[in-house]
């Protein structure tokens, strides 16, 4: 019988989860090597998900499959990091995700790093963020076209200052 435990999270207030949602990273994330205990939550329309630490309830990384900002993306992983996540029959095995940089202040300008996706063995649920051998993959691709980025930026509301009376 699956246990189901909670954690109260900055971002998403108690969020439920059980023992198959967690991902483990067995040397943590870089710059958050301290957590390896994760779970992916999220709107089920959107194509951006959360992955929330479950050893720290103020950090969550906004996700997404890299294939949805470059549909032929095809990474290279080292044979050593496939090795650490366990036994992989077939390529269903594996799931690649990439982390999303969303600038509060210039959302059009988010990205999403497709140097570092986070390679997970969705039947061992072990996870690790590779850096992959595909060079001219960069740290930092544009979710959106600089003509989306500039109709954005655009139509984006400038804050007001308060009028004195």
């Amino acid at each position: 019988m699956a246990h189901t435990y909670s954690i109260n999270t900055t971002r998403f207030g108690e969020l439920f989860y059980e023992d198959g949602d967690v991902i483990v990273f067995p040397r943590g994330i870089p710059g958050f090597e301290r957590s390896h205990n994760w779970a992916i939550t999220g709107d089920e329309e959107s194509v951006i998900k959360w992955l929330q630490s479950l050893d720290d309830a103020e950090l969550a990384l906004p996700i997404t499959t890299p294939d949805i900002v470059m549909p032929e993306y095809n990474a290279r992983i080292p044979d050593d990091e496939i090795e650490l996540l366990g036994e992989i029959i077939s390529n269903d095995d594996l799931a690649l995700l990439s982390v999303v940089s969303i600038p509060s202040s210039a959302p059009w300008d988010m990205t999403v790093n497709l140097r570092a996706p986070i390679l997970v063995n969705v039947k061992t649920r072990r996870a690790a963020q590779v850096i992959v051998l595909n060079e001219d993959y960069p740290l930092r691709h544009p979710v959106f076209s600089e003509s989306v980025r500039a109709e954005m930026k655009a139509n984006a509301k400038e804050p007001q200052e308060d009028e004195e009376c």
